[in-house]
């Protein structure tokens, strides 16, 4: 494939596959408005029984419709998932980008852009006295007093309602601080079905009246710090970019002003990075070394096929079923292929040929296979990368452009 047809222009006549997958999106958001209040409550409460070894009693039946009893049961299954299937599980509940493989049209007007923190991504749930955070596999990263509300049993919290709060944060280990970079659930309000232009003026303005920005004490260990979040225009997005900020730079992370908080994949938020606002761009080997040949991680299928994670699957290609049966290979695996010179050819923005060079399994403590948007994203890396000069050029009017109104400080 050349390079050149890796990506369409800005001003292109037909309309790329993500944004296609965005605007569906913003509609089903529109048709379907999920039962919000239920769903931060089941997070809440799974958030603290899923590390349970035992079977926690059934609870007593309560007048209530059906569903809510429903969403009952489903939090006693969670809290015995065990391995790969909790992964799966609490992989599921946080809204996870996807990668910039094309630029959102009115990028300047409809989008947010932050620099992501790097760290443990994770949900923070503050309830009944305490506070606990968890990775996306599941596991508890801490467990811990903090003045989030209601999370620390001090005089103040003893007398309040058990309301609870959610946070989706990164931890960054250099100074023990979680960073906040949106908000579910507050004292017992969710946020599900608010915009993301909406929940990012909460945590601004709601986050620092509790003092959660203080630094840390006997009743609140660690520090929660805002991030900076820009419109994305020439300014935001060169400050987002190049503005200096208290933790080391992931890349930088895009939301749609208009999205809703989606559980899992999705094409209203994006992450995008280059060789000066994140460590590491390209993916590396279990060594840390960059592969010669891009490597991907696809699930097998009962028919062979090669999919990706998302949601509907996108297939790679398949396995002949002569080659599963000596390989001892199964549905549900997840296999590592590298791509070979036949690279990926695209057509109107979908997959058509992938050229699959099979490795072996992949490491049992993935919990899921790459998404394409992931695949897409290492692809272009390696072959014709997006870079922040046509992020610009997506939001600058020609008169912008001329003039070079925004300098880029590069790191060397």
């Amino acid at each position: 494939m050349a390079p050149h047809d890796l990506r369409r222009p800005f001003k292109r006549p037909l309309i790329s596959d993500q944004e296609r997958r965005r605007q569906q999106s913003l509609l089903r958001q529109a048709q379907n408005r999920l039962d919000a209040q239920r769903q931060a409550r089941f997070l809440a409460s799974t958030a603290f029984s899923l590390s349970s070894q035992t079977p926690e009693p059934e609870p007593e039946p309560v007048n209530e419709p059906e569903v809510y009893q429903k969403e009952e049961l489903d939090v006693l299954e969670a809290s015995k998932l065990k391995g790969a299937e909790a992964r799966k599980w609490f992989a599921k509940q946080l809204m996870l980008p996807e990668w910039m493989i094309d630029i959102p049209e009115n990028l300047a007007n409809d989008w947010f852009v932050f620099a992501r923190p790097s760290g443990k991504r994770c949900f923070v749930v503050s309830s009944n006295g305490t506070t606990i955070s968890r990775l996306r596999n599941g596991s508890i990263l801490h467990r811990f007093p903090s003045k989030l509300p209601n999370g620390a049993r001090t005089k103040e919290v003893s007398s309040a309602s058990n309301s609870y709060s959610i946070l989706d944060c990164i931890f960054h280990e250099q100074d023990q601080t979680y960073y906040v970079i949106d908000m579910v659930c507050w004292r017992g309000y969710s946020l599900y079905d608010c915009t993301s232009e909406f929940r990012f003026f909460w945590v601004n303005s709601k986050l620092a009246e509790t003092g959660a920005c203080d630094s840390p004490s006997y009743y609140h260990k660690y520090k929660f710090g805002i991030v900076p979040v820009y419109g994305c225009d020439q300014s935001g997005l060169c400050s987002a970019y190049s503005a200096p900020v208290p933790y080391v730079k992931d890349g930088l992370l895009f939301y749609n002003k208009h999205a809703h908080y989606q559980a899992g994949n999705t094409p209203l938020a994006l992450v995008w990075k280059d060789e000066n606002c994140s460590q590491y761009v390209m993916d590396t080997d279990s060594q840390g070394q960059v592969p010669n040949q891009q490597q991907v991680v696809l699930e097998l299928q009962e028919d062979g096929k090669l999919t990706t994670c998302d949601d509907p699957h996108v297939v790679f290609g398949c396995l002949d079923g002569s080659f599963i049966q000596q390989s001892d290979l199964h549905s549900g695996y997840l296999l590592r292929f590298a791509i070979g010179e036949g690279g990926l050819v695209l057509v109107d923005g979908k997959l058509e040929k992938a050229d699959l060079k099979y490795l072996g399994k992949a490491n049992r403590a993935r919990a899921s296979a790459d998404s394409f948007s992931k695949v897409m994203f290492q692809y272009s890396v390696r072959h014709s990368p997006l870079r922040i000069d046509d992020l610009l050029g997506s939001v600058s009017s020609p008169v912008d452009q001329e003039s070079k109104a925004c300098d880029i400080e590069m790191d060397a």
